[in-house]
């Protein structure tokens, strides 16, 4: 049986872990590595994680706890890998869940590939969110078109994958500069090194505490307007120095300034048009530069990226499906 490792970095949360790590210790699928990791916390996380270490840890249910004193989740889950044993890694939140059969599915997958001669990079897997007036919605998840996907979404995000340790490996880990979208960010690195993804047919098996704090599809941004623009710059500098196909590379950064667009919006339904009306026009600019003028853009991509943004900041729903085929 191949070893799988959870990494979860732990700030600040003594009293709610334990529910999360009562959804890790319910797994069905055994052995596995559980590597917890204390971000320097100053209540009584460290005393909660050792407690969990002492009570559980076994020979097929490993326990490791270590601290990372960097104040950010991405030095924390770097930190954790560093102790990764496990022939598979997932990342995960200390405030989420996880369903009883989550790895077990994860390693079906791997072994119906490897009957196919099929050798996975990285598994994509189904989510749901729970937001803070409790409502449910299920995460948009796609079984192609993944770079443009996780673009929109944020399908590779912290919670929603498992990735091959030597594959993870080969990248520069979680980029701890970043001031947010950090696993978004980490998404796009992850697929430009063009891993072999399969994905998980059954039903989302975690469920996501989506505070809207540093999602990709969050709910408060202007706060930290500047940090977010940062993020898609970053990318943009990736997918430009990638060794896409030119046609890809041009589509990625249409729909990464798409995303610029998606923020001003977001500004704007926030009540602050001073900071949404510059962000939009560059990302209008740049989008118009993209298309050299051409009558596409003026008669079809120039119209709908303005109703767009309008639905966006209206609160309205389904943009992305649209962008996803305009740009």
């Amino acid at each position: 049986m191949k070893e799988v490792t959870i990494i979860i970095p732990v700030y600040n949360r003594a009293a709610v872990v334990a529910s999360t790590l009562q959804t890790v210790l319910a797994q069905t699928y055994r052995p596995l590595q559980v590597v917890l990791v204390d971000n320097d916390s100053t209540d009584n996380t460290w005393q909660v994680l050792e407690q969990f270490k002492q009570e559980h840890d076994s020979e097929d249910f490993k326990v490791v706890v270590t601290r990372e004193q960097h104040h950010t989740a991405g030095a924390a889950r770097n930190r954790g890998f560093e102790h990764a044993t496990g022939e598979w890694v997932l990342f995960f939140d200390s405030d989420d869940l996880m369903r009883e059969s989550l790895v077990a599915s994860y390693v079906d997958v791997l072994e119906r590939a490897h009957e196919q001669g099929k050798q996975p990079d990285l598994i994509s897997a189904r989510s749901t969110l729970i937001f803070p007036d409790g409502t449910q919605r299920e995460a948009p998840f796609h079984k192609s078109d993944l770079f443009a996907n996780h673009i929109l979404h944020g399908q590779l995000s912290t919670q929603r994958y498992a990735v091959r340790r030597e594959f993870f490996a080969q990248t520069d880990g979680w980029n701890i500069n970043l001031p947010g979208w950090n696993d978004w960010e980490l998404g796009m690195r992850l697929l430009l090194a063009s891993p072999r993804v399969a994905y998980m047919n059954s039903k989302s098996q975690v469920i996501i505490n989506h505070n809207g704090a540093d999602s990709i599809t969050g709910t408060e941004f202007h706060s930290r307007r500047g940090q977010w623009e940062h993020v898609i710059d970053v990318i943009k500098v990736e997918i430009q120095s990638s060794l896409l196909k030119p046609v890809h590379k041009t589509r990625f950064l249409r729909l990464l300034e798409y995303r610029r667009l998606v923020l001003a919006a977001q500004y704007e339904r926030e009540g602050h048009p001073e900071s949404a009306k510059p962000l939009c026009q560059e990302a209008y600019q740049k989008l118009r530069a993209s298309y050299h003028g051409s009558r596409r853009w003026r008669w079809l991509v120039a119209p709908v990226t303005r109703r767009l943004f309008a639905r966006i900041a209206a609160g309205k729903r389904g943009s992305a499906r649209i962008a996803r085929l305009l740009y």
